[in-house]
């Protein structure tokens, strides 16, 4: 019996990708996961998720990191909510998976709902075994299933990796990317004032961040 837990890093911030991770593993061996020391990763330091991530690829039977980019979010919000992409997402790695059961952080107020919309967008594709796959939707799932928490730290030290390499590349320290980072305020602010309210394309144009920043430098423009 396979078993596979799939949950996201990086659904709020305003800066950088969106990491969705996937990891699968004969359920006979699951129990090497909470041997690791598998935890919710908001839990653990970046050290200790590093440690693991590269721990867990090396038991897992597979595993899959699926990358979203900024500009992929916007246009997909153009004719979707948050939570349809996140379903549409979740579907993607389900596909490489492929396992018998699968056990997901609901990203839905409703985690039922999430399981109901998750296996119909995987019956697009995989409409036999969206049939026979059993779907465990539950919120805080990466708190209480160890394969939720083994693809959250995947998905969290693959989106961290990201950010570093956004940051070399850009020669810019924006913080987290996370709204509520004063950095990363400090950052959208400051690039704002000095590109007339114009954002590249590591930022999430179509947040409300974004939007609150043009609005503050409007007031400021002189008349």
């Amino acid at each position: 019996m396979m078993i596979a837990g799939i949950d996201e890093a990086g659904k709020g911030p305003v800066i950088g990708p969106m990491c969705i991770g996937g990891v699968k593993i004969e359920e006979s061996r699951a129990h090497v996961l909470k041997v690791l020391g598998v935890a919710d990763s908001k839990k653990l330091t970046p050290k200790k998720r590093e440690q693991l991530s590269s721990q867990i690829k090396k038991h897992a039977d597979s595993f899959f990191i699926l990358e979203v980019s900024p500009s992929q979010i916007d246009e997909l919000r153009k004719i979707m909510t948050m939570n349809e992409i996140m379903v549409v997402c979740f579907s993607k790695v389900l596909e490489q998976l492929k396992p018998d059961i699968v056990y997901v952080d609901a990203a839905d107020v409703k985690a039922e709902r999430f399981a109901v919309n998750l296996r119909r967008q995987y019956a697009k594709t995989s409409p036999d075994h969206a049939k026979e796959i059993e779907i465990v939707s539950m919120h805080q799932a990466d708190a209480i299933y160890p394969t939720v928490s083994a693809a959250s730290i995947i998905a969290k030290v693959r989106r961290d990796e990201l950010i570093e390499e956004l940051k070399k590349e850009w020669g810019l320290d924006f913080g987290s990317g996370y709204p509520s980072d004063p950095k990363t305020k400090e950052f959208l602010l400051n690039w704002g004032k000095e590109h007339s309210g114009k954002f590249p394309g590591i930022v999430r144009q179509s947040w409300q961040t974004v939007e609150n920043i043009r609005e503050e430098l409007k007031k400021t423009e002189p008349k």
